[in-house]
């Protein structure tokens, strides 16, 4: 199924999704946060990625990746990723970072490798999840994962 850049017009479908595969929220609608949506034949969203430039364009946070249940297991969420992760290099971004707490294995497969939440948190201060989480109390519970492009 293709990928379809998200419009402003799918920004409250993408947060029903996002919410019910349990993903952050912060800044869906911000110009600076990149997604992309899979439907299916019915129209329903049933996978997302994406993600946010530093304000220097050299790291990017990968986020939003999320497969609905019946699709997962079936190289959806890896495809996703890669999207993500292909348009970050093709933005300029020359390292790739995000948190994950529950999928570190699926990250390793892509060659992600744990990182220290600090130093994501430094490269990209300026984007929505990491206010988020700095805001909340919510970085010191994360798990940071990193990888070059």
């Amino acid at each position: 199924m293709p990928l379809d850049a998200v419009t402003t017009a799918d920004v409250e479908d993408v947060r029903a999704f996002l919410a019910a595969v349990d993903l952050t929220l912060s800044g869906l609608d911000a110009p600076t946060v990149r997604l992309w949506i899979e439907r299916d034949v019915a129209g329903a969203i049933v996978g997302c990625t994406g993600f946010e430039l530093s304000a220097d364009a050299r790291h990017a946070l990968i986020r939003s990746v999320g497969v609905a249940t019946e699709h997962r297991t079936v190289g959806a969420g890896s495809r996703l990723a890669r999207h993500a992760l292909d348009e970050a290099s093709a933005a300029g971004a020359q390292r790739a970072w995000l948190f994950s707490r529950r999928s570190g294995p699926f990250w390793q497969k892509l060659g992600f490798e744990p990182a220290d939440r600090g130093a994501l948190a430094a490269a990209l201060a300026d984007t929505h999840q990491v206010r988020l989480f700095v805001a909340s109390g919510q970085l010191e519970r994360e798990v940071a994962w990193s990888r070059a492009l």
